[in-house]
């Protein structure tokens, strides 16, 4: 068992879903133990921000982190991505307060993790996992999110919409324990999926100042007659992308992998997956990751 961290530097550069700011990323190599952190080049003495679920303070159509009055926002398919691809250190460098969109989804990410490579390193000798040995539940009206004891890791989501294009979706993803394969399989089944908006909810969300940088280049969006960008990358490509943003969510835990459970979701939000992590860190027991190479 070991950390990772990337062979060398990843630069993107895009409009921001909310802030409709153009923002660069500059993801750099980092030490061991150190973990992912966004640092705010734009501001004076480039204050850190940890990609950590005691750091968040907003989850309204987005995840945001903060660290004193230094916020980032929109980190979740980042985070998926890094966290999947095995990159456990990461100091992720940007010069304005909002993540890039890029296409909407995980997959440029991805990609160019992918190509610069990772870099093996050794794990300090206090990292632990979440234990999870019994169910932890979060809901509101009939949405709900949990995390259930499981012989391994696997995310399961469901929605639900009226809109007939998009219906009732579900989709269940396992990462597998060999960490390529899983690599493989996220790059080719979550990743790509993108972002997406209802139509008539589009112009109340402008008007109160969201998704100012979002359009039909950077999200799927559907309206009673179907969807007005086609084709879909998936026949189900919104469901899959609701298991990317649990899964950018879920990393916020900062352990050394994902806890062995099966993560069970329906018509939830950030907001719940935020929940169930801090329940998650609340409940479950932690465990030496040298505790669990003897057993």
């Amino acid at each position: 068992m070991q950390q990772q961290t990337l062979a060398g530097e990843i630069i993107h550069t895009g409009i921001g879903l909310h802030s409709g700011l153009n923002t660069q990323v500059r993801i750099l190599p980092a030490e061991t133990g150190s973990g992912r952190y966004f640092v705010r080049v734009d501001l004076p003495e480039h204050p850190i921000i940890p990609a950590q679920v005691t750091a968040v303070d907003q989850t309204v159509l987005s995840t945001q982190l903060s660290w004193g009055e230094v916020s980032i926002r929109t980190v979740e398919h980042l985070l998926a991505a890094l966290a999947v691809m095995g990159v456990h250190n990461a100091r992720i460098e940007i010069d304005g307060s909002e993540v890039p969109l890029l296409d909407g989804s995980a997959q440029a990410w991805t990609k160019s993790i992918a190509q610069v490579g990772l870099l093996p390193q050794s794990i300090p000798p206090n990292t632990s996992i979440h234990v999870i040995d019994e169910p932890i539940w979060v809901r509101q009206g009939d949405a709900f999110v949990c995390a259930l004891p499981a012989p391994e890791t696997r995310f399961t989501y469901g929605i639900d919409f009226n809109l007939t294009a998009i219906g009732n979706q579900w989709h269940s993803w396992t990462p597998t324990t060999d960490p390529e394969v899983a690599r493989t399989s996220f790059a080719a089944e979550i990743a790509p999926a993108r972002t997406f908006g209802l139509l008539p909810q589009i112009e109340h969300l402008q008007q109160s100042g969201l998704i100012k940088g979002g359009s039909l280049e950077n999200a799927l969006v559907c309206g009673s007659q179907g969807w007005l960008n086609p084709p879909l990358r998936f026949a189900n490509e919104p469901v899959r992308h609701k298991i990317l943003d649990l899964v950018g969510d879920l990393s916020l835990l900062a352990t050394f992998t994902f806890p062995c459970a099966h993560f069970l979701a329906y018509k939830a939000s950030h907001n719940l997956h935020i929940k169930l992590a801090q329940k998650i860190l609340e409940r479950s027991h932690a465990v030496s990751h040298q505790s669990l190479a003897h057993n």
